[in-house]
């Protein structure tokens, strides 16, 4: 009990610390310091029924602060962390230190950065790194970056450094180069309507090899080429990317070369989008150290070309980016219905149709020795434009959205996934799900700062557990307070002891940039995905405090 009185005490005078900087000047020697900070912390409850363990330290805690100092041409920060031990579900993180801080400086068009940084080649396909607490995801770079436009319309990017491993670096060295060329700017053409980018890039990874049984490349290169056109209200983009031979944990050690591409189109006018991507992704998983586990020391980006479902039922189900081997395509069309019309109403009416497909690609697999050593092999050859005989995801969903008075709003949500649950979560043998999801939420201003919302859900399925219900009641005192009561009910498990309730309750306030959330509840077990990067999600039941200012 010591302990956790000490390390909640610890959490608050960080936030204290933090606000105090947040009052006081923030100009220093003619520079200005700003940030912002979070603090998570979960007091567990043990409960078997929904298979949430007992955790031995009873409060789990993980918290950041960022500060960062601008001045000029001059800017430098840095991030501390801490994980007290770290929450359920994030198992690597544990303990606390800085493990990013950068210096940049920037002088006539030349912009040096030394430390840690985040950076992305086009698309991301061969070069991505980026965060996202959610996930537990952090690939931060950590060495010397140089941006230069040495000419009106090109930009030029070179990197090097090792790769964040949690609360330690990778093994392996990644060195790119990348450059955009606009063409309209570097030939005079701005008064041309069309425009035109080409972009390149080029990527390796050095990382040393003594394996007994394999010889295994050191340096693992790979480049992409890309183009984007732009008029009025359409655009096209499209990216080819190569990877050359990269025998890793995540393909069993082939020496196939690897290769993606990636074309979207998309087109606007007043009251109308319309969105088409497509992608092809073959043997793509790219990663400083070549044995690394499933969401470290990945280089590049692969998107998943799936809707991001916000409703808890509509995202019981996500997809999770196949690097090894998926076609992908995605359609949106956003149409607004004029205001007045009869379909429209008095304040008009949006609507917006989505459709996207994950299928497997085209594999064959091949008999063969490679000359390197005995024990390689290709894998497989594929023909670029077939498809696989197996599809690992599908997802069409209509969202109607609808003011019917000053007062009374209404979000009406329809979707058909199909899941491939042996493919996507790695469970050999799992019948894939084909649910139909329904959602109605609705909100009803009382006043100026009363508001009363309500979510509906339901998600019907044949397969794994079967129907779900879920019953949501929030309401909001602006700019202040927030109060929310849930129940998530799996009301037709074919196990009629797993019938669980997953009850929520929670508040919270808000005064200026601080904010102080409490929560008790449960929260089921699976997995979440962001651009198809997933992370398991363990049962667990307990409250949570969430407190983040910025400053």
């Amino acid at each position: 009990m010591k302990k956790i009185i000490s390390r909640t005490c610890n959490g608050f005078i960080v936030f204290l610390v933090f606000s105090s900087m947040y009052s006081r000047a923030q100009t220093i020697g003619g520079g200005q310091i700003h940030g912002n900070f979070q603090m998570d912390a979960q007091y567990y409850l043990k409960d078997s029924l929904i298979g949430a363990p007992d955790v031995p330290e009873k409060m789990l805690m993980n918290g950041f602060g960022n500060i960062i100092y601008t001045n000029g041409n001059f800017n430098a920060g840095l991030r501390y962390e801490s994980y007290q031990n770290s929450m359920l579900g994030y198992p690597a993180y544990k303990g606390n230190g800085i493990p990013y801080r950068f210096a940049s400086y920037t002088n006539d068009d030349l912009q040096i950065t030394i430390g840690s940084f985040y950076d992305q080649f086009g698309s991301g396909m061969i070069f991505r790194t980026y965060e996202d607490r959610s996930l537990g995801y952090d690939n931060a770079m950590d060495g010397f970056r140089i941006k230069y436009k040495p000419y009106k319309g090109i930009e030029l990017k070179g990197i090097i450094g090792n790769q964040r491993n949690y609360f330690s670096k990778g093994d392996g060295i990644v060195r790119g180069f990348d450059g955009d060329f606009f063409i309209n700017d570097i030939f005079g053409f701005d008064e041309m309507k069309t425009k035109y980018t080409l972009g390149g890039s080029f990527v390796s990874k050095y990382q040393s090899s003594s394996d007994p049984t394999y010889k295994l490349p050191k340096n693992v290169g790979a480049y992409a080429g890309r183009l984007n056109i732009t008029r009025s209200g359409f655009g096209l983009m499209g990216e080819y990317a190569y990877k050359i031979n990269d025998p890793n944990a995540s393909n069993n050690l082939i020496y196939k070369n690897g290769e993606g591409l990636f074309i979207s189109t998309s087109y606007s006018q007043k009251g109308l989008g319309i969105i088409l991507s497509a992608k092809r992704i073959d043997n793509m998983d790219f990663r400083s150290d070549r044995n690394a586990s499933l969401n470290s020391l990945i280089i590049n980006y692969l998107p998943a070309l799936t809707k991001q479902h916000t409703y808890t039922l509509a995202a019981m189900y996500p997809y999770g980016t196949q690097s090894n081997g998926e076609f992908g395509y995605e359609g949106s069309i956003m149409y607004n219905i004029k205001k007045g019309s009869i379909l429209g109403g008095k304040y008009g009416t949006k609507i917006s149709l989505n459709y996207s497909l994950a299928q497997a690609i085209d594999k064959q697999k091949i008999n063969d020795t490679i000359e390197i050593n005995t024990s390689g092999t290709l894998g497989y050859k594929s023909d670029f434009f077939k498809l696989g005989d197996e599809k690992y995801f599908e997802d069409i969903n209509i969202e109607i959205s609808r003011k019917f008075s000053k007062n009374f709003k209404a979000i009406l949500t329809y979707a058909y996934i199909t899941y491939n649950k042996e493919i996507i979560e790695g469970h050999p043998g799992a019948p894939s799900i084909y649910a139909n999801i329904g959602i109605a939420d609705i909100s009803y201003t009382i006043n100026s700062t009363n508001t009363l919302r309500v979510e509906i859900q339901s998600l019907m399925a044949k397969q794994d557990e079967k129907d779900w219900a879920m019953l949501l009641l929030e309401y909001t005192i602006a700019p202040k307070w927030f109060f929310s009561i849930a129940d998530l009910y799996n009301y037709n498990n074919p196990d009629t002891g797993k019938r669980f309730h997953y009850y929520n309750a929670a508040l919270g306030f808000t005064k200026g940039t601080n904010r102080i959330a409490l929560s008790y509840g449960k929260q089921r077990e699976g997995i979440t995905c962001v651009g198809g990067v997933c992370r398991a999600v363990p049962a667990s039941n307990g409250i949570l405090l969430t407190i983040t200012s910025s400053f």
